[in-house]
């Protein structure tokens, strides 16, 4: 089975499930903080929204981050939702017809001419970008319970509804 085929409906079943979440970010408490040095609710959602975004690296082999730039967090949950929205897509049709071959080429994170890290981009997208967006999902599913939010079933029950 190809690569592409593997991957493919695990971001898929990931990404509806962050959605569902997503779906459920009060407007009012955007920047609502659980400590001095935690990230705002906002800003938590922006990054998860952001991790949702493989494009990159499908498409490139390798990213400089001396180069980056963070987009400013979400002005509104409708935004985030459609930021969202078009990073999935953008990705589905990135990841389309990709062969093995382009799958294991290797990638790179840069900084200037340093290299800081460099796997098959598989492996970035699965243990670094999905996984890294699952833990912060995680550390979002926190902050909403403690403002009060009902939760979504994700990987089976939670205490505010069913299994799904």
């Amino acid at each position: 089975m190809p690569i592409v085929d593997q991957l493919l409906p695990e971001y898929e079943r990931e990404m509806a499930l962050t959605r569902r979440l997503l779906e459920r970010l009060p407007a009012a408490r955007l920047s609502w903080s659980p400590h001095p040095r935690s990230m705002s609710l906002g800003a938590l959602a922006s990054h998860v929204v952001e991790l949702a975004d493989w494009q990159d690296v499908i498409s490139r082999p390798a990213f400089d981050v001396s180069a980056a730039s963070m987009p400013p967090p979400s002005a509104s949950p409708a935004e985030a939702l459609d930021r969202f929205d078009r990073h999935v897509a953008g990705t589905r049709r990135a990841l389309d017809g990709r062969t093995d071959g382009e799958l294991l080429d290797i990638w790179s994170v840069t900084r200037g001419d340093d290299t800081l890290l460099t796997m098959p981009k598989v492996t970035m997208l699965r243990a670094v970008l999905l996984n890294h967006l699952i833990h912060h999902r995680g550390q979002l599913t926190v902050y909403l319970r403690l403002n009060g939010v009902p939760l979504p079933s994700i990987y089976g029950p939670s205490a505010d509804e069913g299994a799904s």
